[in-house]
């Protein structure tokens, strides 16, 4: 039996809309590389997956597409996701001995049973022999060692590539959660936005993330955080550089902000008395790589009257928590039943 689990492994997996991360016990984190492929149109071969794909995001000849096989954490693309899933583990795996005999699987709240299944059938496509589907929320709160198993409310943010989970857990179990489909895509399709409508020019993604993690603030800030950037443009057709200011940044991302913290107060308002009481004790918990955004913190405490705090490394808050349920399986084994369902607020 020891050998059998010196060579089979439980591992985490946070399939995530910008990033994947993958956690082996025993060992952490492993694995933490965007959810990206980069395809050969004509043969069909797949060039290259994670980090050295994200790289030709923008860069490419027609024949060849950057994919991004998650969107707004569903699975839109199965055969692009199932080879993401199946590089990953090969290369966890290095020798061919090691096998994984149980995945653990964060998802967002709001997933239907279809998108469930999907998510199921691409990892033990990818070659685990089970998999187990937690929601994000609670895999968040558990990674960011919240007391989920006591009678106390832990409000949760997972602020994502795609999603924005919102939950208030207490007694191991969501209690109330929204998902909403804005946070870190959503935040760069505004200033794409934001930069053609008022400066008549044209970039790409890869600009605007770097806009938003230089530049981007959900309140003013004291340093100057201006930035030159490079794009297309619109007049002419020819490459422009212009220098977009902190101020820019935070007029194209307000809206989509206020949604974030309305969508935050409809979760309070649904809530039992006695736990919105507990969140004005204990306070909200941050998480996600949208968490990292400066003054979001802030921003949040200054709307909704409640302390507001980043987790400990915000970006692998998911994973770690993931990483915690598959080495003590059987403890959290009840999470695995998702019926019945929490109270769900719908958009």
């Amino acid at each position: 039996m020891a050998l059998w689990n010196y060579f089979s492994k439980n591992i985490g997996v946070d399939l995530g809309t910008a990033n994947s991360l993958v956690y082996v016990a025993d060992r952490g984190i492993v694995i933490n590389e965007p959810s990206v492929v980069a395809i050969n149109n004509k043969s069909g071969q797949v060039l290259a997956i994670g980090e050295e794909a994200r790289k030709m995001i923008g860069r490419t000849p027609a024949h060849i597409s950057v994919i991004r096989p998650l969107t707004n954490g569903v699975i839109s693309d199965f055969e692009m996701t199932q080879e993401i899933l199946r590089y990953f583990l090969k290369k966890i795996s290095g020798n061919k001995l090691l096998s994984f005999k149980r995945a653990v699987v964060g998802v967002p709240s709001n997933l239907t049973e279809v998108e469930r299944k999907s998510v199921e059938d691409a990892i033990i496509g990818a070659g685990a022999t089970g998999a187990y589907i937690v929601e994000e929320p609670m895999a968040a709160a558990i990674g960011a060692r919240l007391p989920v198993n006591e009678p106390t409310s832990n409000m949760i943010i997972d602020m994502g590539g795609g999603t924005t989970e919102i939950a208030i857990i207490s007694m191991g179990g969501i209690v109330t959660s929204k998902s909403i489909k804005i946070a870190g895509d959503k935040l760069n399709d505004d200033i794409i936005k934001f930069i053609r409508d008022e400066f008549r020019l044209t970039i790409g993604e890869p600009t605007a993330e770097e806009l938003k993690i230089v530049a981007g603030s959900a309140l003013l800030v004291d340093q100057k955080l201006d930035l030159p950037i490079r794009g297309r443009d619109m007049a002419t057709g020819l490459p422009k550089e212009i220098v977009i200011k902190d101020s820019h940044v935070r007029a194209a991302t307000a809206k989509s902000l206020k949604l974030v913290v309305e969508a935050i107060k409809e979760v309070i308002e649904s809530a039992p008395p006695e736990l919105v009481g507990d969140i004005l004790r204990r306070g909200i918990f941050l998480c996600g790589g949208g968490s990292l955004l400066k003054g979001l913190d802030k921003l949040m405490e200054k709307e909704l009257a409640v302390a507001t705090v980043v987790v400990d490394d915000p970006l692998s808050c998911v994973a770690r928590g993931l990483g915690v349920i598959s080495e003590n399986f059987d403890k959290y084994s009840h999470l695995f039943n998702v019926s019945p369902k929490p109270k769900d607020i719908r958009e």
